[in-house]
């Protein structure tokens, strides 16, 4: 007696390609652009969140997966608590109709194009950065931390506080000041104006780097406060 061959129902042949086929519209309808005045509305909303950001910025934004939005002739664009017009962020879009008002939220993707720092080179620990250690790289700052270096005048005068790898984005939180100015230490504070410079000795209260501010008592006792430069002097404002 032959065997018989287990039963398959052929109809899961034609379901699943179905299947596939529906959830790969849905998906391209969620991925939509969003258009009309509603994407008017969210534009102009991140165009002014990102102005004066160092980069040149793109937005994209997508329809919302519930479908198209009701018509609205007061529409409000805003972004929740806490968002920031940066990377992927949800924007929402308050119709103030008084018949029938509704809120809904967009998905939004906002890409800067711009220049930042990488290490040229493996930096150790305590090591001072010279113009040869870092190089200029292009790329979506967006996709990089948010401490990530953008200028290079922010590198001048600074040392690594950790090991940073060749190739590694030079953020902030790895480098530390050059101090100056040591606490404790005898200094010359310069008071200059039109016509003079007057300057006197005095203990610095804390260690501190060019450019920072920094609080010195003098030799007869009066405290005075001033802006550290390269020479490791204190320069009192004007």
């Amino acid at each position: 007696m032959m065997e018989k061959k287990p039963y398959r129902p052929r109809r899961l042949k034609l379901v699943l390609p179905a299947l596939a086929a529906g959830l790969g519209a849905a998906m391209s309808v969620s991925a939509a652009p969003l258009a009309g005045d509603a994407r008017a509305a969210v534009d102009r909303l991140l165009q002014a969140q990102t102005a004066g950001l160092p980069g040149k910025v793109s937005i994209r934004v997508e329809a919302p997966a519930s479908g198209p939005l009701p018509a609205c002739d007061a529409l409000e664009p805003f972004l929740p608590r806490g968002a920031a017009a940066w990377g992927r962020v949800s924007v929402g879009l308050r119709c103030h109709s008084e018949l029938k008002p509704w809120t809904r939220f967009v998905l939004a993707h906002v890409a800067v194009e711009g220049r930042y720092f990488v290490a040229a080179r493996n930096i150790d620990t305590g090591q001072a950065l010279g113009t040869g250690d870092f190089i200029a790289r292009d790329g979506d700052l967006t996709a990089l931390p948010r401490s990530v270096v953008t200028d290079a005048a922010e590198l001048q005068g600074v040392v690594a506080a950790n090991r940073i790898a060749s190739g590694a984005p030079l953020r902030r939180e790895l480098m530390r000041g050059v101090a100056v100015i040591q606490q404790g230490q005898t200094i010359k504070v310069v008071a200059e104006g039109p016509g003079y410079v007057v300057s006197t000795e005095a203990r610095a209260m804390a260690s501190a780097s060019a450019g920072a501010t920094v609080r010195a008592k003098t030799v007869d006792g009066r405290m005075v406060s001033g802006v550290a430069d390269e020479e490791g002097q204190i320069r009192l404002p004007q």
